[in-house]
């Protein structure tokens, strides 16, 4: 139940802060003075989008939220658990949504960020809002559907048959792209083995392409490295003047040395380490010598196979032979696909039957949970409707298999007859607008019974009807809301006469805008507000004697 709501910085709402109470809350004005924009405005909180066009001051946030008690609300402690959010000692749920400046949006329940979907989630367990527009969906076969999945308590039903459809849906999707693959493959088999035979034959390695880009390099220039290779080694080791024979020789003189100087032996080792160093490096560089070959066919050879190679991956649209060799691999299984494709296509195709099968079994188990919920629901509903001015009402809901849909196989429709030997007809053209908001009146009050919703807001439901019908609606509504929190926008005077609580929206103008407020009214301002929507005159004598007969009624 909305224990109280408060608007900030919205349309034409600088603030509001409005006390809900328990039972009928009664929301009157004239049209145009800004209901519509309060219901938008908890359409946010239920998750609705965010259009920062309404923010009434751009510079400062825009904020709703409403405070609401949860008690023992089916499914909510779920939503809590799920998203990790701690529920308050005292029962009451704070949510919270804000526009920004610039564009962004928050959500927060009992001031915990979360997403809007969580938001979402939450308010949805707490209250729904009918407006007039959602008359129409009356006529939708997927809403209908939805108020008998709401008053069958076939969740679990449900949940077993979407994992069941899903898992069809992949099964039948692995059997279709096999199946064209195969058809696709079976008229290109022909080409597909020219190409891995083509790769067969390059007898292809992994790093050769690399490897022969490097002999390459090395043949290209190996009349120049082996001119530098022997310049090198002559002056180190070849020459007849040579840097090991001059360091062996000066070792050999700092040997002699070593009886008539301290250190004459100590230096002829390091200049043995230095010849030796040396020595390494020209041994090194004959090796190197005798390696480079200069070979005119060899490099013939590796600039042909490279040629090749290059040719190959242009043509396949690749950059490197290793993934030429994942191309050849590819193809390989390709071609064995096709070979033992029908195998594999006959194993796809029976465990597709068999998911199929099986999503059948909890799609008839839906189907029937839905049939019994349909005949309660449409018994309920007649009983319900007749004394509001239908007592020829007749409701039937049939039934048509359809294939196999992500709701199930059910595609209902709803059809009524008013009239006595009328044959019950789809909604949509056979009631009037006063009939329709009949039925939606009904139909919202044995789903928000069923679903123990704690709060519902009807926005003129009962436009279209007067007199004897209005008071009968206003009955309805009043012992709705002996068993929840019921919140009606009307423009009758024989339903707003029944509320526990009335508020009256209307405009002010200041010296530089129009502003939006709500106030709840006291007995008298009450007779005269309903004497003005009763004569247009708030003043009228007999408008307020009629209006204080009605008040008495409550």
């Amino acid at each position: 139940m909305i224990k109280s709501l408060h608007i900030s910085n919205y349309a034409l709402i600088s603030q509001i802060d409005i006390d809900l109470c328990t039972g009928l809350n009664i929301v009157t004005g004239e049209t145009g003075a800004g209901k519509s924009v309060m219901l938008g405005a908890l359409g946010l909180l239920l998750g609705g989008r965010a259009d920062m066009r309404v923010v009434r001051d751009s510079e400062r946030k825009s904020v709703i939220e409403a405070v609401a008690t949860i008690g023992d609300v089916p499914g909510i402690d779920a939503v809590f658990e799920e998203n990790n959010l701690d529920r308050v000692t005292d029962g009451v749920c704070i949510l919270r949504r804000e526009l920004l400046p610039g564009g962004r949006s928050r959500a927060f329940i009992n001031d915990t960020p979360v997403t809007l979907q969580v938001l979402k989630a939450v308010a949805l367990r707490l209250i729904d809002i009918h407006s007039q527009h959602q008359n129409l969906l009356l006529a939708d076969t997927d809403y209908q559907l939805s108020i008998i999945d709401s008053l069958a308590d076939n969740a679990d039903e449900r949940a077993l048959y979407s994992v069941a459809y899903a898992a069809y849906r992949r099964a039948l999707k692995a059997y279709t792209d096999m199946r064209e693959l195969l058809r696709r493959s079976a008229a290109d088999a022909q080409y597909l083995q020219f190409q891995l035979s083509q790769l067969d034959e390059m007898k292809l390695q992994h790093g050769e392409q690399e490897q022969l880009e490097r002999d390459r390099e090395l043949l290209a220039n190996a009349t120049a490295i082996k001119q530098h290779l022997r310049s090198a080694l002559g002056p180190m080791a070849e020459d007849n003047i040579n840097a090991i024979g001059v360091l062996a020789e000066a070792a050999m003189h700092c040997r002699a040395l070593g009886d008539m100087i301290e250190d004459g032996e100590s230096l002829a080792a390091r200049i043995d380490s230095a010849r030796i160093e040396i020595q390494d490096i020209a041994e090194s560089l004959s090796d190197l010598d005798s390696n480079v070959q200069v070979n005119p066919a060899m490099l013939d050879d590796v600039e042909e196979r490279l040629g090749a190679l290059y040719s190959l991956e242009l043509k396949h649209h690749v950059d490197t032979v290793d993934e030429l060799i994942n191309l050849r691999e590819s193809l390989r299984s390709k071609l064995a696909a096709i070979e033992g494709g029908e195998d594999s296509l006959s194993e796809l195709e029976m465990k597709a039957r068999m998911a199929k099968k099986e999503a059948m079994t909890h799609a008839r188990a839906l189907s029937d949970t839905r049939r019994v919920a349909a005949q309660d629901f449409a018994d309920e509903l007649t009983r319900r409707a007749m004394p509001l001015g239908m007592k020829n009402l007749r409701c039937e809901i049939a039934f048509n298999a359809g294939k196999l849909m992500p709701s199930g196989l059910d595609v209902i429709e709803f059809r009524f007859a008013f009239n006595k030997n009328q044959t019950p007809l789809p909604i949509g053209g056979t009631a009037s607008g006063g009939e329709i908001s009949r039925l939606m009146l009904t139909i919202k009050s044995i789903v928000a019974e069923r679903m123990q919703l704690p709060t519902i807001i009807f926005d003129e439901v009962d436009t279209g009807v007067s007199g004897d019908v209005a008071s009968r609606m206003a009955d309805m509504m009043l012992g709705l809301a002996g068993r929840l929190q019921v919140v009606a926008i009307t423009h009758l005077p024989a339903v707003a006469a029944r509320g526990q609580a009335h508020f009256r929206v209307y405009k002010q103008d200041t010296s530089d805008s129009t502003e939006t407020h709500i106030t709840r009214l006291t007995e008298e301002q009450r007779e005269r507000e309903l004497a003005l929507m009763l004569s247009g005159c708030d003043d009228d004598a007999a408008a307020l004697a009629a209006a204080r007969s009605l008040l008495k009624k409550q």
